[in-house]
C-alpha cells in the first residue's frame, strides 16, 4: 500500500492500513525526515477524538478543554456566551503521536508504543515527489523523483492520495480542478499563556474567544505547549486573524513576499515575514482589535500567514477504487469549519470499514464525498458571511 503525503491525513490512513496487517509506504515530498510545524492550533472534533481512542497506542492526553465560547466587543467586554465544551490541540502534538504509531519516531512528545500483534509495517520515505501515476493491470504504478534527483517507479495494490489542498496526485488525475483564492488570509501565531496580562487570561484561558467587525474576524484558544505539554502555565494561546486582501492587489503581493524577496502562493512560513509588514499589522491590531486580542497579536514572535482557498474534487475514487483521495486532497475546507483534520480522520476510519468489508467501495465514496461537499459548502458560507457580509455580533 502506498500513501502519497506524509502529514496528518497520510498518517491517519497509514496507521489504519498498518493495523489491518498491510505493509504501508508513505511518500512525502518534503526533503527533511520530519515535517516542521508552524505552531498551528487544531480543534479536535469528534472524528479526531474517536480516531485517537481507537488507534493511538500511546494513549497520552492530547487536548486542552475549552469550556466556554464567547464574543467580545471592541472594548474587550463580553457581549455573548455559550457554555460549549470543545477540545483544542496542536498540529505538532498530533503529528508526533501519529509518527510514533506509524513508524516509531521517538520524540519528547510521547514514548514509542510496542508493535501490535498482526500489524503490518510502516515506512516513511521523505524527499519523494510523485511525477505520474497509471493503472497497470491489478496494480497502480507511480513514477517519482527523490531529493537527490534519482527517478524511479514503484507499484502498489492501493494508493491513498493525502497530499493536501495543492495535491499533486489530484492534479495528475483531474488537472482541471484548481485551488482558488477566496479573497482573504489568516494571520496566525501563538504566545505563552504565562506571559499575558490578567485581562487576557480572563478572556482566553479555557475559552474559545471571538471578535468580529466589518471584513475582520479574530479568534483565540489555548493549545498544548512545548512537546505537547498540557501543564497549566506552560501552554500556548493560539490566535487566528482573518483579513481581506483582493487577489492581485499590491498589498496582497507585498504581504506574501518574504524577507528574501520570494513570493509565496498559499503560505508565508514562520520566520519569513518582513519586519515592516509585521510592524504595520501590529499597528493595525492596536487600532482595530479589542485590547486583549491586540496584546497577544503584538506579543507574537513568530507569526505566519495562510491564504484562504477553496478546492473541491468532483470525485475521490479512481481506477476501480485502487486510488483514493482523502482529506484536503479531496476537499480543502475554509478554517472557519474547524474540520480539516476531522475530515482526514473521518475518511481514514471509513477506509478501515472499506478494507474490512463492512462497506463497499461505492459506499465509501458516497459517504466521504457527502461529508466533503457538505462541510466545504458550509465553510464557504461561513467565510463569506464573516468577511464580506454582516455578522450579528459584529462591532
Amino acid at each position: 500500500m502506498d500513501d502519497v503525503g506524509g502529514s496528518l491525513g497520510g498518517l491517519f490512513a497509514g496507521i489504519v492500513l498498518k493495523r489491518l496487517g498491510y505493509n504501508v509506504r508513505i511518500l512525502e515530498r518534503n526533503p527533511t525526515p520530519l515535517l516542521h510545524h508552524q505552531g498551528a492550533g487544531v480543534v479536535a472534533g469528534g472524528d479526531v477524538q474517536s480516531f485517537f481512542r481507537k488507534y493511538d497506542s500511546t494513549q497520552r492526553p492530547l487536548a486542552v478543554t475549552s469550556k466556554l465560547r464567547h464574543y467580545l466587543d471592541k472594548d474587550g467586554n463580553q457581549i455573548y456566551r455559550e457554555d460549549t465544551v470543545q477540545k483544542m490541540t496542536s498540529w505538532d502534538l498530533l503529528y508526533y503521536l501519529l509518527r510514533a504509531n506509524f513508524d516509531g519516531v521517538d520524540s519528547e512528545y510521547c514514548e514509542v508504543p510496542m508493535p501490535l500483534e498482526g500489524e503490518g509495517t510502516g515506512t516513511y520515505q521523505h524527499g519523494h515527489t510523485v511525477k505520474s501515476i497509471r493503472d497497470v493491470e491489478k496494480k497502480i504504478e507511480i513514477d517519482y523523483e527523490d531529493k537527490e534527483g534519482f527517478k524511479g517507479s514503484m507499484a502498489a495494490d492501493l494508493v491513498i492520495g493525502a497530499d493536501g489542498p495543492s495535491s499533486t496526485l489530484r492534479s495528475l488525475l483531474i488537472p482541471e480542478v484548481k485551488r482558488e483564492y477566496a479573497g482573504y488570509v489568516a494571520w496566525r501565531g501563538t504566545v505563552p499563556e504565562a506571559g499575558v496580562s490578567q485581562a487576557a487570561t480572563e478572556a482566553f484561558i479555557e475559552k474559545f474567544t471571538f471578535y468580529h467587525s466589518e471584513g475582520l474576524q479574530i479568534l483565540a484558544y489555548v493549545i498544548p505547549g512545548s512537546n505537547g505539554t498540557l501543564d497549566i502555565g506552560k501552554r500556548l494561546i493560539n490566535w487566528v486573524w482573518y483579513c481581506n486582501y483582493p487577489q492581485g492587489s499590491k498589498i496582497y503581493t507585498e504581504l506574501m513576499t518574504d524577507s528574501e524577496g520570494r513570493k509565496h502562493h498559499n503560505t508565508l512560513p514562520v520566520g519569513k515575514m518582513r519586519e515592516e509588514i509585521w510592524e504595520q499589522q501590529k499597528d493595525y491590531a492596536l487600532n482595530s482589535l479589542p485590547p486583549q486580542f491586540a496584546e497577544i497579536v503584538c506579543d507574537t514572535k513568530q507569526p505566519f500567514i495562510q491564504a484562504i482557498t477553496d478546492i473541491l474534487s468532483p470525485r475521490n475514487s479512481f481506477f476501480d477504487g485502487k486510488v483514493l483521495l482523502i482529506g484536503d486532497a479531496c476537499a480543502g475546507f475554509r478554517p472557519h469549519t474547524a474540520a480539516s483534520t476531522s475530515q482526514a480522520a473521518f475518511d481514514a476510519q471509513k477506509l478501515d470499514e472499506l478494507m474490512r468489508g463492512a462497506i463497499s467501495g461505492t459506499q465509501w465514496e458516497q459517504k466521504t464525498m457527502e461529508y466533503a461537499r457538505r462541510v466545504q459548502r458550509r465553510g464557504v458560507e461561513m467565510g463569506q458571511w464573516s468577511q464580506f457580509g454582516h455578522h450579528p455580533l459584529s462591532s
